[in-house]
């Protein structure tokens, strides 16, 4: 059975009547609410994801490695022990390969 507070056919639909347009309405407005807020997100998150690329361009022009780069992000994220257990284990890795 459907829940009555998400069912937006009931609240739109041609029986939709006083106590559905009641509830539906509310349902409806929170539903467009909600899909408006993600959407103004995922806008905003494309133009940072602009931003960034045009960051690493700026860098790769200047020179600089942008893998590298990358890998130094990647690394300032965790939290130092982790990047010290994967530092000692990728010795471990290259003394088993000889490297």
């Amino acid at each position: 059975m459907a829940n009555p507070a998400v069912d937006v056919k009931d609240a739109t639909g041609p029986q939709a009547g006083a106590d559905n347009a009641q509830w539906g309405n509310i349902a409806a407005d929170r539903l467009r609410s909600i899909v408006e807020r993600i959407e103004r997100l995922e806008e905003e998150r494309r133009a940072l994801s602009g931003d960034i690329k045009d960051i690493y361009a700026e860098a790769k022009s200047a020179g600089f490695d942008t893998k590298v780069i990358r890998q130094l992000i990647s690394i300032r994220r965790k939290e130092p022990a982790e990047v010290e257990e994967q530092e000692t284990l990728l010795d471990v890795y290259r003394r088993a390969l000889g490297m």
